[in-house]
């Protein structure tokens, strides 16, 4: 019985793959080439017609079945209706994210969705801007008067933002647009994965309709039921039939068969590790370290099973991603005592006994050392998001303490602090305000005011000066504040 159910199931796969396509076709053109193949896409019609035969016959329409064969009631018949273009998805409305609604007005999505992938944001302020543009509900770009029939916009707006590590934006905007297509349902899949949830994510498979699961997934997910069998006969099918390469049937051959749990065979990662080999490398007890991965990787180091030291470097990393809040890296750091020193234990001691000190106000040591511990390793704007809003506004202790409150509180730009007088190089003419394409505008300026980390500030100067035109002026003053403190957040003030 079991045979025949695990039979079954392999010849329902079969017949709803194509063959694999070439190593390179159909890859997406985003930075996120780590995706997971999880699906298929649909299989083409297909005929044993082949160039050189006779054409085929016309289909004969006057041989058609009728349409009913008695007067009695059908059966009710459900579809699933149009869910528009995903391009005008979102999950903040224009106004909450102080944008116009028809920033994308103008622009060609091919070319928006190319500049959100490569724009960078690198301040903290432009990182908040980014995530605010990938995530407002915004009317979708035009092609000669009709939206994007393709979605690429939508689909650029996610993958940066697992490009940034934040998985939940990125699944709250897949949700928001719906799971019917397989590429949403191909990141909807990976991101359960990352985030270590593999029930989660078969349970996606099994409930999204119309969907044609690759082999591997479909594998994994039938050994994650429970029916081994099942998995074992389709792996052997898929492998027979040359639907899966070598690698991969020697990865999920070690993955079903207990044979291999108390070998010393080293299975070697794959040049380019996705969501279910990773996962695949963690069950059998082959864990990969997340370090040289991209960063939504580092998520599956934040479940509470993993150790300490890997929770703080994965929130680290994270939060400079801009994907970690300052309270959540906040209350990481203060989880446990620090098991040893040097690196991201120093950080984590420093982060505790200023804990203590906020609560006495006794700042004159406590916090000289953390600025020192944070700045030394570029983090000094983690260090004022996390407790910029709890230093006092006045301290009249220890100068270089004071100093320090100024800086931090100044870097998250909080009410009472003066703000510091702009850098010359940062005084650029305002640009004339762009008719169309403010969207393109946007993105270009932000490219412009990350320059300013390599030093350019001249042209960081007209990227702000295009941001105040385009109506953006609270995060023009940010952008303009934080450069101008950069010299000083990196090192002691």
């Amino acid at each position: 019985m079991i045979e025949r159910h695990a039979l079954a199931v392999l010849l329902a796969l079969i017949l709803v793959h194509p063959a694999p396509p070439a190593f390179g076709q159909g890859q997406p053109l985003s930075a996120s080439d780590w995706l997971s193949g999880s699906v298929r896409g649909p299989q083409r019609e297909t005929s044993a017609w082949r160039p050189g035969d006779e054409p085929p016959p016309a289909p004969d329409t006057m041989s058609r079945q009728p349409v009913a064969v008695s007067g009695d009631v059908g059966p009710v018949l459900v579809t699933r209706l149009d869910q528009g273009n995903p391009d005008g998805a979102g999950t903040m409305t224009p106004r909450r994210a102080g944008l116009p609604p028809d920033l994308w007005a103008g622009s060609d999505p091919a070319e928006l969705s190319a500049l959100l992938l490569r724009t960078p944001a690198r301040l903290q302020s432009m990182q908040a801007l980014m995530r605010r543009v990938l995530t407002a509900q915004l009317a979708p770009p035009q092609i000669d008067g009709a939206p994007d029939p393709q979605g690429r916009l939508f689909m650029a707006r996610v993958d940066r933002l697992l490009d940034m590590g934040a998985l939940d934006e990125a699944q709250s905007l897949l949700l928001a647009a719906g799971p019917g297509d397989p590429e949403i349902f191909r990141r909807l899949f990976d991101i359960a994965l990352l985030e270590g949830d593999e029930h989660r994510a078969c349970r996606i498979m099994n409930n999204t309709p119309g969907i044609a699961p690759s082999f591997p997934a479909r594998i994994f997910c039938l050994a994650q039921t429970g029916d081994w069998a099942a998995a074992a006969i389709s792996l052997h099918g898929a492998e027979s039939l040359g639907l899966i390469d070598e690698r991969q049937a020697i990865m999920l051959t070690h993955f079903l068969d207990d044979a291999f749990v108390d070998g010393d065979e080293t299975l070697d990662p794959a040049e380019r590790m996705t969501p279910l080999e990773f996962r695949i490398h963690e069950a059998i007890g082959q864990p990969l370290p997340t370090i040289t991965l991209p960063v939504a990787f580092a998520h599956s180091d934040l479940r509470l099973n993993s150790g300490f030291k890997a929770r703080l470097e994965a929130a680290e990393r994270l939060a400079r991603s801009g994907a970690l809040g300052p309270l959540q890296l906040r209350a990481i750091y203060g989880e446990q005592r620090p098991a040893a020193s040097g690196g991201v234990w120093e950080r984590a001691s420093a982060m505790r006994t200023l804990e203590a000190a906020l609560q006495s106000g006794e700042l004159a040591q406590a916090l000289p050392r953390a600025f020192d511990e944070f700045a030394a390793v570029g983090m000094a704007d983690l260090l004022a998001t996390m407790v910029g809003a709890d230093l006092p506004d006045h301290y009249p202790g220890d100068a270089r303490t004071a100093e320090i409150i100024t800086l931090l509180r100044q870097w998250r730009g909080l009410t009472g602090t003066e703000a510091p007088q702009p850098a010359p190089e940062l005084v650029a003419e305002a640009p004339e305000a762009p008719q169309t394409a403010r969207g393109a505008a946007l993105l270009l300026a932000m490219a412009d005011i990350d320059a300013a980390i390599e030093g350019d500030l001249a042209r960081a100067g007209r990227g702000i000066a295009m941001l105040r035109t385009l109506g953006l002026t609270e995060d023009a003053r940010r952008a303009e504040d934080q450069i101008t403190l950069l010299p000083r957040m990196a090192g002691t003030p």
